[in-house]
């Protein structure tokens, strides 16, 4: 890949932007337990990344048969919502958002979080006036791995998708975003403890290093 071509960025969000993943297991954790399921040994990293209706396949047998997918998917997505304010960003996201935009890269948010979830994530960041906007889960048929998410995303940018650098902290974010043709940055902040994947063209460190990759860098001197 070559960074040269790099023009803009689509950003994922939970646990790239806002650590929220925390957050994201609770809520799970909370309405589980209001079914009678436990979940509390459950592992955050089982469901880091995975689409909503596939942790309802994984778990719907444990739950009481008239409990549906759309009300328990509205109470995890209240109980979340009630709490995002106290959400705090990964170090160094909004001030690399807010950089980028200022050197007039364009930038999306594409998750495989609800509308509602991923607008309380973005209000909590402060960085709406960055973006160019965002995609969901509610506005896609299929979410991450699939490549639809990001497909819309680079739609919202009017670029090719081989010009957005992608940036994701799962396997399930990194493939939806090759799939649909996008350089990849895969967020590791500490490197060793996940192997980057072979559909990874970056491993990033530090949010904060990526305005200053060749591109991004001779585009600010050029402003």
């Amino acid at each position: 890949m070559n960074e040269r071509d790099l023009q803009a960025v689509a950003w994922d969000v939970d646990g790239t932007l806002i650590d929220s993943e925390p957050l994201h297991h609770e809520a799970l954790i909370a309405i589980s337990a209001r079914y009678g399921v436990d979940l509390t040994n459950e592992p955050e990293e089982r469901f880091r990344g995975v689409h909503m209706s596939d942790v309802w396949r994984a778990l719907s047998e444990e739950y009481p048969q008239d409990l549906t997918l759309e009300a328990w998917n509205d109470q995890i997505t209240d109980y979340y919502v009630q709490k995002a304010d106290d959400l705090r960003p990964i170090p160094g996201a909004v001030e690399t958002v807010r950089r980028l935009a200022d050197m007039g890269v364009p930038q999306v948010c594409v998750s495989n979080s609800s509308r509602r979830i991923i607008d309380s994530n973005i209000r909590s960041l402060g960085i709406q006036n960055c973006l160019a906007g965002s995609v969901s889960l509610s506005d896609v048929t299929r979410g991450k791995p699939n490549p639809e998410p990001y497909v819309r995303g680079v739609g919202l940018l009017g670029l090719p998708a081989n010009s957005v650098l992608a940036i994701e902290d799962s396997a399930t974010g990194a493939l939806s975003a090759r799939r649909a043709r996008l350089a990849v940055g895969f967020y590791n902040p500490r490197p060793g403890s996940i192997r980057a994947f072979d559909y990874v063209d970056y491993e990033i460190i530090d949010l904060s290093a990526i305005p200053d990759m060749p591109f991004f860098a001779e585009r600010s001197r050029a402003r």
